[in-house]
This record gives structure tokens, C-alpha cells and sequence, in this order.
């Protein structure tokens, strides 16, 4: 068979022949889209190869609706966590495939992408009124990207579409926390409820909801004060289940304050007392965060029951996730080393921790200028006033 490569503005074409159909009529192939004539030159040599030993195989002209599908169930399933994979399928079902299913895979376009995230922006919520986030766009560019990429090493398409598209840029989200006064407050609030050692639990580690809803007892370490992240708890498509934390970092010890050990401590005894009570009908999974009937708790719920005890006690409306920032920011504040607030809340690296709560550190900034400012003048006097009672001896 033969074929050529030629240039077609800035990239490259090979053009191919795959002999002649039933009628007789001439079969001729174009694929464009190659950066240099040497990439477009291989990409040709391979489908000569594979038209002579009989491999070739001509690319269907599937939809972008029908593989993202295909993705979904081939790729994605397999490779993500059940939550994210439900995020997956709903973005991919209620949004992508809506919008640019219609497409054919290959004749998708950077501009059809760049305009539906435009109409995203202004009128993308499905209940009709008004736009999506810049952040939530941003997920639907990341899925899509990872999507067309696969494609590409498939070689079901020549280039990713969306990898010339830029995102938009997410505005800054005000981080929220509550002070040690407020905490306090909050605290006074539940207690002698099931909700008050999560919420302890939150506002002195920073773990994750889904994190202190999968501690047991088997994971702390009343000797040495520590509380050991093991698991976490999710929710898919309406069924609770554990799961492990995602990166290793998330693996990790956290050293509890002589406080909470001591709240745990009363907390153990309690639940004990509870399923005494209860007797055959306390499911005992060894959590320490539980219904009342030993049960795991649909962390949702709780989120929805922390935001009730919220607006009772009258502080300022805040997430339970936001206890994991009131925690970091504390910390900060009391000038502890980043690296060790990345450790407690299990951050991947510090670029992260830093990233996220880099609006507390020009505090600390002018805090540590300030003593050190201090200590030097100190230093400084101290070293004149010796001077010159030397001098006066002498």
C-alpha cells in the first residue's frame, strides 16, 4: 500500500490508500494533526505496517457521547474510588455527553470545548438558574482532559482537544474558622451527645469527616496519646462503606491533646454502658464515632445534623470540614512549623498546606520579624551598655 505525509499549515497530514471497495472505487485516508513531519512520518509507517501484515483496523466514528461511556466503564471505574467515580458519572451524564455528546470523537474542536465551558459558566446548573462555579467547571475540564487522553493512547483520536483549552480560574473561597472562644461554645453546646466527640475530634486533629467516622479503638494508642488514620468512611450512591485514604501521607498518626485522650477515655466507657443496654442489638464494629447503635454513620447526615447545631448555638455559619481548618489555622497561629500542620491533616506534601492557608502567614510573618526584631535590639543594647561601663572602669 502506499501513502505520504504533506503539511498543512503549522502540522502535518499523512494521507494512505487501503486499495479499492466493492465498486471498485479508490479508499483513500487522511489523519492531520501532527506536530512535525517526523511524528506524522512514524505514525504512517505504523499503519502501512499494520495495512500490509493485515492489523490495520479503521478507527469507528464513535461519539463523544459513546466513549465517554465507554470510558467511564472501562477506565474510570477501575481507577478512581467509588465516590469519585459516582462524580465521574454524573458529570459525564448530566453535563459532557448533554453539551458535546453529539460530537464525533476526532472532529472534536478546542472551541466547541472553550464555548461550553462559557455556557457552563453563565447557565450550566441543571435547575436552570444561572451558572456553575469556575471551580465545578474546572472538574468537568479535568474529567474531560483525562477522558481525551485515553482516547489519544488508544490512538482514537490524533490530539486532546481539551488540552488547549484554558479552565477557568477558580475566584478564592474566605476560609472560615472559629476561635479557641468559639469552639468552646460549640463544644458546651453538645455535649453529653453523640455528636460531641466527632466535633472534639475535628477541632483538635483536622481530620477528615470521613476519617474520625472510620476511627475504632483499635487505632488509638492511649500510651503514647496517639490516634491512628487507617480508614475512612464514604458514601456511594446512597451505601455506606470504608475505604483507605487515598495517598499514604493520608496513613498517618496524629498525637492527641491530654484532653481529648481523656474525653476518649470517658467516651469508651460510655458506649460500653450503651451496648450493655442494648444487648444483641448493638452492632459492634469497634468504631468510635457511631450511631447509637454501634452502626456506621452516613457521614452526610451528620454534616446535615453539625449544620442544625450550628445555627442553634448562633455562630457563625460554618461546614464541619471548616473544624479541619480551624485546627491548621490555630496551629499556625501559634507558630507551629507548617511541615507539622501538613503531617497532622495528612496533606499529599507542604506545597499543599501552604497553598491553602497562605493567608495566615503574613501574620505569622510580621510576628517572627517582630521577635526577632526584638531579641536583636536586645542583643544590641546589651552589647553598648557593656561598652560603656567598660569604659567608664577604664
Amino acid at each position: 500500500m502506499k501513502g505520504h505525509v504533506k503539511r498543512r499549515g503549522s502540522t502535518w497530514t499523512i494521507v494512505y490508500d487501503l486499495g479499492r471497495d466493492i465498486d471498485g472505487k479508490r479508499q483513500q485516508k487522511w489523519k492531520g494533526g501532527f506536530k512535525t513531519k517526523k511524528e506524522a512520518e512514524a505514525r504512517l509507517n505504523k499503519v502501512l505496517h499494520e495495512i500490509n501484515s493485515g492489523a490495520y483496523v479503521e478507527p469507528k466514528r464513535i461519539s463523544v457521547a459513546d466513549y465517554l461511556r465507554k470510558w467511564l466503564k472501562e477506565d474510570a471505574e477501575h481507577n478512581v474510588t467509588g465516590r469519585t467515580y459516582v462524580r465521574y458519572r454524573e458529570i459525564v451524564e448530566k453535563h459532557l455527553i448533554p453539551e458535546l455528546g453529539r460530537y464525533i470523537l476526532p472532529d472534536l474542536a478546542p472551541a466547541q470545548i472553550s464555548t461550553y465551558y462559557h455556557e457552563a459558566l453563565s447557565s450550566g446548573r441543571l435547575n436552570g438558574k444561572g451558572g456553575l462555579s469556575a471551580k465545578t467547571v474546572r472538574q468537568h475540564h479535568a474529567i474531560l482532559r483525562r477522558a481525551l487522553e485515553r482516547a489519544l493512547q488508544l490512538q482514537m483520536i490524533n490530539r486532546n482537544p481539551a488540552a488547549a483549552v484554558r479552565p477557568p480560574k477558580p475566584r478564592h473561597r474566605e476560609m472560615k474558622a472559629l476561635n479557641d472562644v468559639q469552639i468552646a461554645e460549640l463544644l458546651r453546646s453538645v455535649e453529653g451527645t453523640q455528636n460531641y466527640i466527632p466535633i472534639l475530634l475535628a477541632a483538635t486533629t483536622g481530620m477528615r469527616r470521613g476519617e474520625i467516622f472510620g476511627l475504632k479503638w483499635q487505632d488509638v494508642d492511649f500510651d503514647k496519646s496517639i490516634i491512628y488514620v487507617h480508614r475512612s468512611v464514604q458514601v456511594v450512591d446512597g451505601q455506606v462503606s470504608f475505604k483507605e485514604p487515598k495517598t499514604q501521607k493520608g496513613r498517618r498518626g496524629i498525637v492527641l491533646y491530654p484532653y481529648v485522650i481523656e474525653a476518649l477515655k470517658r467516651h469508651r466507657i460510655d458506649q460500653k454502658e450503651q451496648r450493655l443496654k442494648m444487648g444483641s442489638s448493638f452492632q459492634d464494629n469497634d468504631l468510635i464515632c457511631a450511631r447509637a447503635d454501634g452502626s456506621i454513620m452516613n457521614v452526610d447526615t451528620f454534616s446535615k445534623t453539625f449544620s442544625q447545631i450550628i445555627r442553634r448555638t448562633g455562630l457563625p455559619p460554618i461546614r464541619f470540614h471548616d473544624l479541619r481548618h480551624t485546627h491548621a489555622t490555630s496551629l499556625l497561629k501559634q507558630n507551629t512549623n507548617p511541615k507539622i500542620v501538613s503531617e497532622r491533616l495528612g496533606h499529599a506534601n507542604i506545597n499543599i498546606t501552604l497553598d491553602i492557608y497562605s493567608h495566615v502567614l503574613p501574620g505569622m510573618q510580621e510576628q517572627a520579624v517582630q521577635k526577632v526584631n526584638d531579641s536583636l535590639t536586645a542583643a544590641i543594647e546589651n552589647l553598648h551598655g557593656s561598652a560603656k561601663n567598660t569604659s567608664r572602669n577604664g
